[in-house]
């Protein structure tokens, strides 16, 4: 193919990426309150693990300073909401300290009224009224533009519709360097694009349910720490986590690219071997960049599944790799052209 030819089949391929993109786009903003709703879950839970946390500390009390039986004020440690009820932090409560199976605690000395609203009975022990409050209002991710319920929908859909439409880009990207192959090479789209989906679901599922709580959760405890109190902008927080899923999603195609590589020749499992220290300065490299904080837990976690996928990658080049050649009748024309 000419050059003027490359381009022009490089544009059609470009037209068919946006066409599929803008389709998945318009199916997934249906469903973008269920997605963002899906995606905001991972902060909620780990924020309302830090909450807990803290009501916890506030409820560490020297018990031996008291009688049995002894009717105290307990102060609220932290902002909570009971049903639908906002009840902010120092809001003070008659109860008394009782023992049951050898553990002392606080219990409500007396019915919990709040805006003609019964919040609890008597003899409730106190920390299960904290606990039935650790979902606080802070929880809820919040805007600070007029439009930015709209924008964070537009962009949920935006983001959902690339990832459901990863499957047709890398058949695109196939279809657009395919004509560079040999036609035993071309066989390869299938387990390529099968590879590369489940990877990068993989991937995707690894930072929704590990690499980003455990990020989210370093995070909000050095705010905990610090004493700051916490409101969670949901634009920020979409952007953050999108790009932790594309980009660990992104990251776990090495076993595919190294499949296509080893397949076509150009990899070995020696020179993979080989260079496996720069392997290591390269992923780390790019732990650095997709991890959100620059902490070395953080990192670790980013790069631990990507050395993973690397000696993985070895031992697929190994199995399915093989030396480049020619199709028969391109050598055959070879020689007698000789």
């Amino acid at each position: 193919m000419s050059f003027l030819d490359h381009l022009d089949e490089l544009r059609k391929r470009l037209i068919h990426s946006v066409a599929i993109i803008f389709i998945a786009f318009s199916i997934c903003f249906w469903f973008s309150k269920e997605i963002y709703n899906f995606l905001a879950v991972p902060v909620q839970t780990q924020f309302q693990k830090a909450k807990s946390r803290q009501l916890s500390a506030g409820n560490q009390v020297n018990f031996g300073e008291f009688a049995e039986n002894e009717e105290v004020f307990f102060s609220i440690p932290q902002d909570i909401v009971i049903n639908g009820q906002k009840i902010s932090a120092g809001t003070i409560v008659p109860v008394k300290k009782v023992t049951r199976d050898n553990q002392p605690m606080f219990v409500i000395v007396k019915s919990w009224v709040i805006n003609n609203q019964r919040i609890a009975q008597s003899d409730t022990p106190i920390k299960d009224i904290l606990k039935l409050g650790t979902f606080e209002v802070n929880n809820r991710l919040v805007l600070t533009t007029l439009t930015g319920a709209f924008t964070i929908y537009m962009v949920v859909a935006l983001y959902a519709g690339i990832a459901l439409s990863i499957p047709f880009l890398f058949y695109q990207v196939w279809a657009f360097i395919s004509p560079g192959l040999y036609k035993h090479e071309k066989k390869y789209v299938v387990p390529v694009l099968v590879m590369a989906s489940v990877f990068f679901v993989l991937g995707a599922t690894f930072a929704y349910k590990i690499a980003f709580p455990a990020a989210c959760d370093f995070l909000l405890g050095w705010a905990e720490e610090g004493g700051f109190q916490t409101l969670l902008n949901a634009e920020d927080y979409l952007n953050l986590i999108m790009l932790i899923m594309l980009g660990l999603g992104i990251v776990f195609q090495i076993p595919t690219i190294s499949f296509i590589l080893g397949r076509i020749g150009i990899l070995t499992p020696r020179m993979m071997l080989k260079s496996w220290r720069y392997a290591i300065v390269i992923i780390a490299i790019l732990s650095a960049v997709i991890t959100p904080t620059p902490d070395v837990f953080n990192m670790s976690m980013f790069m631990a599944p990507m050395l993973a996928l690397y000696f993985l990658s070895i031992g697929i080049v190994w199995f399915f790799g093989k030396p480049r050649r020619q199709e028969n009748e391109d050598v055959t024309s070879l020689v007698r052209s000789e």
